[in-house]
């Protein structure tokens, strides 16, 4: 059970091993892009390409006898999109195997690599659990970690995550029959909510650190933003440094773009895109934009 990309690799992964899917479930196709035509997700695509068998209910609740009909030793959910009741978490004879993105009990929900970067942890990582009828509050069975680089974006991370949760899956399945589950510290326990617009909208009562954060966090979506002239700003890439700017203003200096935050830091733009323009560098949008001198954001 899966649906973006970061779960094709442990489909992929099930398959290499010689593990039998029996079936794959997945959200159910979604208008995409301008034309608004219906597209697979990614885990379908994949699913369709190995010649396995995809079912897409609108509700996986009302499928309890369908499911039972596999017989299935394991189920294995990696980001599939919808809550699993208790009556289909008690059909498998091993339980319900979730790959999740971070290092458990940290980061619980729906986006924990975007979460993790933003509150600018230095490691994350892989967690394989058996699913119970929390948010992700189930018994621990395998971890993997890997540091964040100080200029790695969610975009980046991704993929790794992806791989090396694939890898671990697999080896918590040759090891299933010896590993003793280890039940999460809920005092540990942090949340990673579903991403809203507004998580975008920059605070520069914030220290310049702290934004820079979410920047590299909030990628590709809600980015970080603010408003320039009436016009929303998007900020895709900057440096954290000291230097005194009026909180929420811009300063132009030579080549360099710079918003004022909290305890004199400021945000060193580096790659900006102005509501209706694409993406480019400052030093183009510069270029091509006209600005006064501590000019504010809103």
């Amino acid at each position: 059970m899966g649906t973006p990309q970061f779960a094709v690799p442990t489909l992929r992964a099930l398959v290499d091993a010689a593990h039998e899917v029996v079936a794959v479930y997945t959200q159910p196709d979604r208008p995409k892009g301008r034309g608004q035509q219906l597209a697979f997700s990614p885990v379908k695509e994949e699913a369709l390409r190995l010649g396995l068998t995809v079912y897409q209910p609108n509700r996986v609740r009302h499928q309890v006898n369908e499911l039972s009909e596999f017989s299935a030793d394991v189920m294995v959910v990696v980001g599939y999109g919808q809550i699993i009741p208790q009556a289909i978490i008690d059909l498998p004879k091993h339980g319900i195997i979730n790959v999740h993105a971070s290092l458990l009990p940290k980061y619980r929900g729906a986006a924990p690599i975007q979460w993790a970067i933003a509150r600018g942890e230095t490691v994350t990582g892989v967690t394989t659990m058996l699913i119970n009828a929390g948010l992700d509050t189930g018994d621990m069975l395998h971890k993997w970690e890997t540091p964040i680089g100080p200029d790695e974006t969610a975009i980046d991370i991704s993929p790794r995550l992806a791989e090396h949760g694939a890898a671990l899956l697999i080896e918590t399945l040759e090891k299933l029959q010896t590993i003793t589950p280890v039940k999460q510290n809920d005092a540990e326990a942090t949340l990673a909510p579903i991403l809203k617009k507004e998580d975008g909208l920059i605070d520069f009562a914030t220290p310049a650190t702290e934004i820079n954060n979410r920047i590299r966090g909030f990628q590709p979506w809600p980015g970080v933003y603010t408003q320039l002239r009436g016009q929303r700003f998007h900020i895709w890439k900057a440096n954290a440094v000291t230097l005194n700017v009026p909180a929420g203003h811009l300063h132009h200096a030579q080549k360099h773009l710079y918003i004022g935050c909290a305890n004199g830091t400021a945000l060193d733009l580096l790659e900006v895109q102005l509501e209706g323009r694409k993406r480019m560098p400052v030093p183009v949008f510069l270029n091509g934009f006209t600005l006064t001198e501590n000019e504010p954001l809103t």
